[in-house]
């Protein structure tokens, strides 16, 4: 038997499930009768991990935004991976927003994690690697406590829990 047991606490998003959700996004668009006729576009960067959406202004905008706020819901993407910009004038009087899609932990957020499970006086270690934080106990039921507890913090950052073993 094994004397240590761990988890890592990520921040991920399922790109496929993205994928499929904006182009949901777009079907619903292109059937919709109020954007007939507009420039409305989504564009997925997957390098760059960002989501940028164009319109013709910026009630139109809006729209499409609640629209696939509503898609990657019902896909179980979290909402709380994008990080949207301001919304900015385009080419021939059409309006862009960026959204920065979430990927990893940011260091100011592992340390933020590490400190309020240190905080919490539990009987686990954590260790920041990377973009990931692992957390390490003797007891199966301590890590289980853990997640519990992150589970019912907001860091602001969308959490999985991964490499349980």
């Amino acid at each position: 038997m094994a004397d240590q047991f761990s988890f890592d606490v990520v921040s991920e998003v399922n790109m496929q499930e993205l994928k499929n959700a904006l182009d949901q996004a777009t079907k619903e668009i292109k059937q919709r009768f109020d954007f007939k006729d507009s420039k409305t576009e989504i564009l997925l960067k997957e390098k760059e991990k960002e989501l940028v959406v164009v319109s013709d202004d910026e009630y139109k905008l809006n729209a499409v935004q609640d629209i696939i706020k509503a898609k990657c819901v019902k896909r179980g993407v979290s909402l709380k991976a994008f990080e949207h910009g301001v919304v900015e004038p385009a080419l021939s009087g059409t309006v862009r927003q960026t959204a920065m899609i979430q990927s990893g932990l940011a260091s100011e957020k592992a340390k933020e994690i590490t400190k309020s499970i240190k905080e919490s006086r539990m009987k686990v270690q954590a260790q920041i690697q990377g973009e990931q934080v692992r957390i390490l106990s003797k007891s199966k039921d301590e890590l289980q406590t853990a997640i519990a507890f992150l589970k019912g913090m907001d860091f602001g950052v969308d959490l999985q829990f991964t490499n349980y073993r």
